[in-house]
């Protein structure tokens, strides 16, 4: 079984399904898997899991068993094996083996954790991990069907170096300049060897100190050479690495913002953050790691022909030594390269956790969680050092053999050498000469090693960043766009028509949120869609955003399917304030105008006198230059939402959706706001999401929902006069008799 690491924090169901994949002679992608697990960034269920397994093929068998039953199944061969485990409540894990001592008689216990790698524990500590209160543990067992041998899996898409070299080929000049300091450095290297053999065997031998005096003036002079290469070399390393980092991660963000909002929903912020501050090490890897390396290979070179020259069996001892220190190096570079993600996956936790901590430092304080959110922090840094003590020892063992290698070569080679003067073969100031070269080619070796881990390190950096690359983007070619003349020839009918709409949030076999909606929202009307918490107004509302697609039914915008229009070009005609609308770190009137790169006053002034909220941004010390919080900060609730409804009314769009806009305001600044937008709602589709039914009142249909589904559609009037679910919401709210 191939172990397979999890990429982010909630990545442990599906990461699970590809060992079990793989034990059986497939490999799946874990974005694949993601998409089919339906992961949130509340994890994944083991319904999840199930349906995921059918989609692949794999049958499935869930249970809850006793340590003793588990371990009878497994040694009977009555379960197939492996099979996946729920672990500490709140985890996903691959149960390979089950063993027993033939002396001891315990049982121990193989697994596979996608967040720690191979692992064997002992029954008590199994037990502690697996059972749940009542004794008993969840296992899924996993077997494949005919079907699965005929599926062609999604491909993992591998790392290519090329991918390094697209960002390179702007720098073709620098990169060259580069080469051409590399190789007069290495020149003036390949002189010092010979300087230094005339200065023990032609100068201090024959007692010449004019000639010795020489020698040292060039040595120096030869030095200084290098070092203002080196200045220049650095130099050339910081320009090149700098617009490297600003590419690649103006690439990752580009991409970032193409892809569907669902994409988000699975990600913590710490996972994105991480994977932006891995650019680090490629831009390390690129700038410093392969320049470095090069120029270390061609001293290498040019010292290896040297050496040649001065004797082939020392080189020979040199060469054999050499392979062996560096293929002991690599042979720890597997293991590395695990524990790097396991870091990876704590590093965007404890980003997580301090991004929490930051933002919600106040209701913290209030509810008296300060010390359970620092407790939850420490042992999130527990386990990062625990980790980093697996990689210390790993490149203890690593540096630590590489050295042996190292000084025995080096031992060796000088003793060869000083018996070569002995027996008059080679004369005192060639091996000063030799002792000069091993040393230079000793650097070169240990350089190499270190290049290879950079690459590793690298590599799976870019595999993360890469991995966001290979989602496909939100925008199609070839969609239509909302504004194309053709949407508004033979239409019969002008508005958004909704046929037999279902969604569900975690596939096929999760509750429904919507359920056969069927709706006309006629053009240039406003529609209130009303009902309880969690009756799937807003997600409705985000169905006709393309935030999401529908699992059944069809959206059609003037006759034309969602699915063909641009999502882009849909949301540029909305204006929307959503119940979680965010607000920039910017000044009033960015955060109003938004995108606009130039803002239009007239339009400015219109949208903050249409909000109610002209007076409060005027008395503001800087007024509209004023800036604000990343969250909202220094700013009311009401406030907000003022400044929500401002940059909704400012784009003067073709369609309004207002999600809960007035929650927080009082019932007289409310009543003005909506006095105002009624005159801005003339000859636009409006639909409107409220909890409190006076607002809605006087739109022109108002639609009931009820557990996902419409259970009325009228005018106000018509609506109470019905008696039915409606008039219960307005007698609830208003208190009315019946």
């Amino acid at each position: 079984m191939k172990f397979t690491p999890q990429h982010d924090q909630m990545d442990c169901g599906p990461a699970c399904l590809s060992m079990i994949a793989s034990h059986y002679g497939k490999e799946y992608s874990i974005q694949f898997l993601r998409e089919t697990c339906y992961l949130t960034r509340e994890g994944v269920s083991l319904l999840a899991i199930v349906q995921a397994a059918d989609k692949m093929g794999m049958t499935t068998l869930s249970a809850k068993l006793t340590v003793d039953k588990l371990i009878e199944l497994v040694l009977s061969s009555q379960v197939p094996m492996p099979c996946i485990l729920h672990w500490n409540q709140s985890h996903f894990v691959v149960l390979r083996k089950i063993n027993r001592n033939s002396l001891t008689r315990k049982y121990t216990f193989q697994l596979a954790d996608p967040g720690h790698g191979f692992i064997t524990l002992s029954q008590d500590k199994f037990e502690a991990s697996w059972l749940s209160e009542d004794k008993e543990g969840v296992a899924m067992f996993v077997e494949p069907t005919p079907k699965f041998y005929e599926l062609n899996p999604q491909k993992n898409v591998k790392f290519s170096i090329r991918y390094l070299l697209d960002y390179l080929i702007p720098f073709r000049k620098h990169l060259s300049v580069m080469l051409i300091l590399l190789l007069i450095g290495s020149g003036l290297n390949l002189i010092f060897p010979f300087l230094t053999q005339d200065l023990i065997d032609k100068g201090i031998n024959h007692k010449n100190l004019n000639l010795i005096v020489l020698i040292l003036i060039a040595q120096l002079s030869l030095f200084v050479g290098v070092i203002v290469i080196e200045i220049l070399r650095n130099w050339i390393t910081l320009i090149v690495g700098a617009h490297l980092s600003i590419n690649i991660i103006s690439d990752f963000l580009k991409k970032i913002f193409k892809l569907p909002i669902k994409f988000f929903d699975s990600k913590m912020v710490g996972d994105l953050q991480q994977r932006i501050q891995d650019n680090e090490r490629i831009e390390h890897f690129i700038t410093s790691q392969s320049i470095l390396t090069v120029f270390s290979m061609i001293t290498f070179i040019v010292f290896f022909g040297v050496l040649c020259y001065y004797s082939y069996e020392i080189l020979a001892i040199y060469l054999v030594l050499t392979i062996v220190a560096v293929f002991w190096s690599f042979a720890w570079l597997k293991k590395r390269k695990i524990v790097d993600y396991f870091r990876f996956q704590e590093q965007s936790r404890n980003q997580s956790s301090i991004y929490e901590i930051l933002n919600g430092v106040t209701e913290m304080k209030l509810n008296q969680l300060e010390d359970y959110k620092r407790n939850e922090w420490e042992e999130i840094q527990k386990k990062l050092f625990k980790i980093n003590i697996r990689i210390l020892r790993l490149d203890q063992f690593q540096n630590s053999g590489f050295e042996f290698f190292n000084q025995l070569k080096n031992i060796l080679v000088t003793c060869l050498a000083a018996y070569f003067v002995v027996q008059d073969k080679m004369t005192l100031g060639q091996l000063m000469s030799v002792s000069y070269i091993i040393g230079q080619m000793n650097s070169p070796v240990n350089q190499l090693v270190t290049f290879f881990r950079s690459l590793q390190d690298a590599r799976l950096s870019l595999e993360r960043l890469n991995e966001v690359q290979q989602i496909a983007e939100e925008e199609q070619p070839n969609q239509i766009h909302l504004l194309d003349k053709s949407l508004n020839e033979h239409i019969e009918r002008h508005g958004i028509q909704i046929n037999n709409l279902s969604f569900q949030y975690q596939g096929p076999m999760s509750p429904f949120v919507l359920k056969d909606i069927d709706l006309f929202i006629p053009e240039g009307k406003v529609t209130a869609i009303v009902g309880i918490s969690g009756s799937g107004k807003t997600t409705l509302m985000k169905l006709l955003l393309k935030f999401y697609e529908s699992v059944q039914g069809d959206i059609f915008y003037n006759e034309y399917n969602i699915n063909e229009l641009s999502a882009k070009s849909l949301r540029e005609n909305v204006g929307v304030v959503m119940q979680d609308g965010f607000i920039f770190s910017d000044t009033m009137e960015r955060n109003i105008a938004t995108s606009d790169s130039t803002i239009d006053n007239e339009r400015l002034q219109q949208a903050v006198q249409i909000a109610c909220i002209k007076d409060f941004i005027e008395e503001l010390p800087l007024g509209y230059k004023t800036k604000i919080g990343s969250i909202g900060n220094s700013i009311s609730g009401g406030q907000r939402q003022r400044i929500l409804i401002a940059r909704a009314v400012y784009r003067n769009p073709r369609y309004i959706f207002l999600d809960e806009a007035t929650s927080f305001l009082d019932a007289k600044s409310e009543k003005m706001i909506h006095d105002n937008l009624k005159k801005f709602f003339v000859g636009k589709t409006v639909i409107i999401i409220a909890h409190r039914l006076s607002t809605v009142k006087n739109a022109d249909q108002i639609v009931v929902l009820e557990e996902g589904k419409i259970v009325e559609i009228g005018s106000h009037e018509e609506l109470t006069h019905k008696q039915g679910a409606y008039y219960q919401l307005v007698k609830n709210q208003l208190e009315l008799g019946n």
